[in-house]
């Protein structure tokens, strides 16, 4: 069999499409682990194995899902993707005797006993024989005509760019290394002299002068290496809030869908990588150019004093310079798992903080501080692991570079007894001898550097590579019709994940301009859905919508949100003041505007109440508002926008029933000439709408006023009978 190709898995959902991604690679063909994803239907669970045998499918293969007694394997076809601890998947790419390989994408190549492997693999019982579920793919003719994703990823080449920008500063700083090397230079001479001059003479006076000069040489590196650090610093800190302002941008043009498909931790994770990325460029890059500049002009010096010593030091470099190659690829292996686990860490404490509400109202709480200390166990491992592989890489520098300085100093005391060299050369090759292990350090340094900049990049490359929600070679609508009616035309949609039921089908609704149209029905029946895609979080599978006679997915994403006010069920609340919560779009806020708001949401009352009044800061690190003050809130930002279309979600189940009067009252005159739509369980917010859908399992199955529609005496009636009282 040929070497069979290894990808790892960015994040810790992504073992299924990785797993395919290395069997595709392995018949020859490249696609992109997003493009993977996509048709996989990869959610926040990870995929299942259906979902990634549609995928293989789409891409050219056959395949078939199976479970096998053990006493089989070694019959089927490889490769074959496996489902592993029944929460993994990994590929078996290999077995020789009772031996069996495995290519994990979170692990790497991995060897197993059949004992080990079937513990791993075996997960059901059927007639007492143990099986495991396994997916076999063949490649067909279609496969190979297809073409594969070129790899179009960032590079090294992309991150100089950044420095480039600022290469006025990295001049000066390349000045001031030239001429730091150069001080340095002079002192080994220096050394010399004041020996073989000054002592063997009896010279005091020249003594005096060579540390006079010394010392000045010691002023002007200093000097030198204060400047230095002042103008890494302007780099260091513009280099990475450019990263990261770069990173959030790209980040704010992802659709709504990426972030539904992401855990927290991993997107913190990928922030952490951005500091890796910033730090190879203004500390290890500038640095081992300097040291180059080191290496090169006192190995040329050493070579001048003895040719023999200059050969010893570059023999046992290039030795140490192996041997910490060496262990690159397993630290790339353990870099995956610090990502992996660090991500994993960074979503538990943000969970551990934000549902404690929750954890003391259950009595959890022994229950999540086992499940975070389970993460530490692992994170522990994982520092054992790492710290045996620094202290393997560290045993074998240790004796190559204590070895090279033992036989070298032997040579140059052999060479002064031999009187090949003077007392003051021995001390200027010592000298020179500890000046060029820095530089080879600081390279091995540099390696190790690139190479963590390069896994990073690899994970950057991930969110580089996703299309824009408004891709820029794409023009967009930035006007909507005369006729802005709304119009659903047999409109079909199914969240991301292979097997799931479709949440909408063939929706044919019209919503007209000017209307108020209500949405009520059971829960997960589709309202909120609607709502998402009326506001292109998702485009739907099948059918279309359209403003007028154009086309929503032509429309600017921007601009149409720009015209829409929307409450979702979880509107999030910032950490800032009332004004600038209800004014978030605008940096200085519009008082009448303001006003206004707050007298629609009817949050008067509240706003008086505090001593700051608007200026008060709520939200997470401010004064926690209750749901119905923060129902106020949104409805007032809503309001706020005055927009031409308004979307509310269940904005008042959280309102008192004089509070909701109140503010219903108050929308009815702002609703005026707005088209509107809302989605309501509470269906005393529905009852004077132009227009009531009634959804049922994702189907229109009633249409009409509250009138029309008690009177029929169908699904409406049912709902609302008990809320309204209506009788029987």
């Amino acid at each position: 069999m040929k070497n069979f190709p290894i990808y790892k898995q960015p994040d810790q959902m992504d073992c299924g499409p990785t797993c395919l991604r290395m069997i595709s690679k392995y018949f020859g063909k490249n696609f992109s682990l997003q493009r993977l994803r996509e048709i996989s239907g990869i959610n926040r669970e990870g995929v299942s194995l259906l979902g990634i045998s549609e995928a293989a499918e789409k891409i050219g293969f056959r395949t078939i899902g199976v479970k096998v007694p053990m006493s089989e394997v070694k019959e089927v076809e490889l490769p074959v993707i496996l489902h592993w601890d029944q929460n993994h998947f990994v590929v078996l790419y290999k077995i020789k005797g009772d031996k069996y390989f495995i290519a994990d994408p979170a692990k790497g190549f991995i060897e197993y006993s059949q004992k080990e492997f079937s513990k791993h693999w075996l997960s059901t019982s059927s007639l007492e024989q143990y099986e495991g579920v396994m997916l076999i793919l063949s490649p067909t003719p279609d496969f190979y005509i297809q073409e594969g994703d070129k790899n179009q990823g960032l590079d090294i080449s992309y991150l100089l760019k950044y420095l480039y920008t600022y290469k006025q500063l990295v001049i000066q700083l390349f000045v001031g290394l030239g001429v730091g090397s150069l001080l340095q230079l002079i002192l080994p001479f220096l050394t010399q002299s004041v020996v073989d001059v000054g002592i063997n003479t009896r010279n005091l006076n020249f003594i005096y002068i060579i540390l006079i000069a010394q010392t000045m040489l010691f002023i002007g590196r200093m000097s030198v290496d204060f400047i230095r650090s002042w103008i890494l610093l302007h780099i260091s800190t513009r280099i990475n809030i450019s990263i990261l302002t770069d990173f959030l941008i790209k980040l704010m043009k992802l659709p709504m869908g990426y972030f539904d498909t992401k855990m927290t931790g991993d997107i913190l994770q990928r922030m952490n990588d951005q500091k890796r990325i910033e730090s190879f460029l203004t500390g290890s890059t500038l640095n081992v150019i300097f040291s180059m500049f080191n290496l090169v002009v006192f190995a040329i010096v050493l070579a001048y004093y003895n040719v023999t010593i200059f050969i010893i030091f570059l023999v046992s470099s290039v030795l140490y310079s192996l041997w910490i190659i060496f262990f690159l690829k397993r630290r790339r292996a353990l870099d995956f798992k610090r990502f992996d686990i660090s991500a994993k860490n960074q979503s538990a404490v943000v969970q551990l903080i934000n549902g404690m509400q929750e954890i003391k109202l259950n009595n959890c709480e022994q229950q999540k501080r086992w499940e975070w200390e389970r993460i530490q166990a692992g994170l522990f491992r994982f520092n054992v692991k790492s710290l045996a592989l620094g202290q393997y890489q560290q045993v074998g520098t240790f004796f190559i570079n204590e070895g090279k300085n033992i036989l070298i100093t032997f040579l140059v005391a052999k060479s002064v007894i031999d009187g090949q060299l003077t007392l003051g050369a021995m001390m200027a090759v010592q000298y020179i001898i500890g000046q060029l292990n820095s530089p080879i350090e600081q390279m091995l340094s540099f390696i190790q550097q690139l190479q963590d900049a390069k896994i990073s990049l690899e994970r950057l490359n991930e969110i580089r590579e996703m299309d824009d929600e408004e891709p820029i070679d794409k023009k967009f609508i930035k006007d909507l019709p005369l006729d802005k009616s709304v119009s659903f035309q047999n409109l079909s949609f199914t969240y991301p994940g292979a097997g799931n039921e479709p949440v909408l089908s063939q929706i044919n609704l019209n919503i007209p301009e000017g209307k108020t149209t209500a949405i009520v029905g059971m829960s997960g029946s589709g309202k909120t859905t609607i709502l998402k895609l009326l506001l292109r979080f998702y485009e739907p599978q099948k059918g279309d919508i359209k403003i007028g006679n154009a086309y929503l997915n032509q429309v600017s994403f921007k601009y149409w949100r720009g015209l829409c006010g929307v409450v979702m069920q979880d509107g999030f609340i910032f950490s800032d003041s009332i004004a600038k919560n209800i004014a978030v779009g605008d940096e200085y806020p519009d008082m009448a505007k303001l006003k206004h708001a707050i007298q629609v949401a009817n949050i008067n009352d509240f706003v008086e109440s505090l001593p700051l009044g608007l200026d008060t800061k709520i939200g997470s690190e401010g004064n926690g508002v209750s749901q119905g003050q923060k129902q106020r809130i949104l409805i007032a930002r809503a309001v706020y926008k005055n927009p031409e279309y308004i979307f509310f979600d269940e904005a008042t189940n959280a309102l008192d029933a004089n509070n909701e009067k109140a503010i219903m009252e108050n929308l009815e005159s702002f609703f005026k000439g707005r088209t509107v739509v809302v989605v309501a369980h509470r269906l005393s917010t529905v009852k004077n709408a132009d227009n009531i859908v009634v959804l049922d399992k994702g189907v229109i199955i009633e249409q009409g006023t509250h009138e029309e529609l008690t009177y029929k005496k169908g699904e409406y009636y049912q709902l609302v009978k008990n809320q309204l009282d209506l009788g029987s």
